[in-house]
C-alpha cells in the first residue's frame, strides 16, 4: 500500500512540472496568450486563439494595446469584443 501511495504523490508530482511548460505550437496560440494578458482576461484564452485565426493578428494586437492604454475601461475583454463586433474587422478575416 505504501509503494502505491509513493506512486500517486511522484505522479501528482509529474502532472504540475508537465503543466508548468508551455505548449504554444502555432502561432496564433501565441496570439492568443498575448491578448489575454494585455486584455488582463485569461478566462478566455482560448476565444482569442480562436479569434487569432480567423482575423489578422497585428490588427488584433493594435486594438487590444490600443483598449489596455484606455485607463476608464473595467472589463477590457468585453470591451475588445464589442469593438471586434462592431468594427469592419470582417475585411481583415482570412
Amino acid at each position: 500500500m505504501e509503494n502505491l501511495k509513493d506512486f500517486g504523490e511522484n505522479y501528482l508530482k509529474l502532472l504540475e512540472k508537465r503543466s508548468a511548460k508551455s505548449r504554444v505550437y502555432q502561432p496564433h496560440q501565441l496570439t492568443g496568450l498575448a491578448l489575454a494578458e494585455i486584455l488582463g482576461d485569461s478566462a478566455h484564452k482560448s476565444l482569442y486563439m480562436k479569434l487569432a485565426k480567423i482575423y489578422d493578428n497585428e490588427e488584433l494586437l493594435r486594438m487590444a494595446k490600443n483598449i489596455a492604454e484606455m485607463g476608464k475601461i473595467k472589463n477590457r475583454g468585453a470591451y475588445f469584443m464589442k469593438i471586434l463586433k462592431s468594427s469592419d474587422m470582417k475585411k481583415y478575416a482570412l
